[in-house]
């Protein structure tokens, strides 16, 4: 029998939502899941303990952990040890809004089932198949040798829809697909074949399209005004550019697509126009790397449920002979571009889980044989 588990309102009034086969139990569990200023990772453990109770008769082979940065030591899923936990501690301030809280979340699931493995899956991984000059900043050898490089993130997103090209697009070619990955968080991906050759971020989640709440592209000259001659300190550049920018610092409303779609406010509408701009004109990059471009795919909360922010991008998109089908799109169906389109656009959901869980299946069975 399948479950799952989430949890929903996060840093207000939380709520576990659990499914086990049919039966929800969203209700049931609601009484439990106020636990006030508890750390993120105990609210992970709740969600996940929640989930276990509800499962009958049920063996714990291995849990599976998202951790967004591997740096240059990992390039696949890894069994959590001392060793490896202290690696990617190292990687803290390349991904300060995710990593320290994913590793809290490892930590704690050790703790709680010390004899269950620990499956680490990272966001990086997926990129490393990336030729040199995708991933080399133009900076001394030196620095590029000591790991500042273009690493690439949501790789766990690109994995699932580089395992599914050929259900998502059955009757098209589907050798040069550009993916839209965007969310709270957003990238694109350049996939040949399959193979990510390209992407959008970079050494860090700040670099590429802008997000909801982090800038995105942005001339290094800048910090250094910021520093030098505004007075800044890298703390607080650090967090106007991870936590004030994107769509809340353009709009100067908010971070969320949808709220921002609701508002009759101008700078509400000038940030999503921005946003839309900036995606599409990604896009055209990924089709440089690519050598043209076959379908595109658009994937995380906003790219499955933004029909208008779809439709300003692929309005960009017309001279590389796409056309979108109205009225698919606003249906946010499977496939949303027009027969005779030139390029295909697809809309998945996102399964970053599956991948997940595939991979701890895969590192678990492997230390069963020892």
């Amino acid at each position: 029998m399948l479950g799952q588990a989430s949890i929903s309102g996060i840093g207000q009034s939380l709520q576990v939502n659990c499914q086990i086969g049919d039966v929800e139990y969203a209700e049931e569990l609601a009484q439990v899941t106020k636990i006030g200023d508890e750390t993120y990772a105990t609210m992970a453990i709740v969600a996940l303990d929640c989930l276990i109770s509800g499962l009958p008769d049920y063996e714990l082979m291995a849990i599976g952990h998202r951790v967004v940065h591997g740096g240059l030591q990992f390039d696949g899923p890894v069994l959590a040890n001392t060793e490896t936990i202290n690696q990617l501690t190292q990687l803290i301030p390349l991904a300060p809004i995710h990593q320290e809280h994913n590793l809290d979340i490892v930590k704690a699931a050790q703790h709680m089932w010390p004899d269950t493995p620990q499956i680490l899956s990272f966001d990086t991984a997926f990129h490393r198949t990336q030729p040199r000059i995708a991933s080399f900043y133009a900076l001394p050898q030196s620095l590029t040798e000591r790991g500042i490089v273009r690493f690439g993130f949501h790789g766990l997103s690109y994995t699932y829809i580089s395992t599914s090209l050929e259900d998502i697009f059955p009757d098209h070619a589907h050798n040069r697909v550009v993916v839209a990955h965007l969310g709270a968080g957003a990238s694109l991906c350049a996939l040949q074949d399959g193979h990510s050759v390209a992407t959008s971020m970079g050494l860090t989640t700040l670099d590429g399209v802008p997000m909801a709440t982090r800038c995105g592209e942005l001339d290094p000259g800048v910090v250094l005004h910021l520093i030098q001659e505004q007075g800044m300190t890298a703390e607080q550049v650090s967090d106007l550019l991870y936590h004030k920018s994107g769509l809340l610092g353009l709009s100067g409303l908010s971070g969320d697509v949808q709220v921002l779609l609701a508002s009759k406010l101008p700078g509400a509408a000038e940030a999503l126009s921005i946003y839309a701009y900036r995606i599409a004109r990604e896009i055209g990059s990924m089709a440089v790397a690519l050598g043209g471009i076959d379908a595109l795919v658009f994937t995380g909360g906003v790219g499955e449920h933004a029909e208008s922010i779809r439709a300003n991008i692929c309005q960009y998109l017309t001279w590389l002979g796409l056309e979108l089908n109205g009225e698919a799109n606003l249906k946010s169906l499977s496939q949303i571009s027009h027969s005779t389109s030139v390029i295909s656009v697809a809309v998945i959901t996102a399964n970053e889980e599956l991948i997940i869980a595939q991979e701890a299946m895969k590192v678990s069975e492997t230390l069963d044989n020892f």
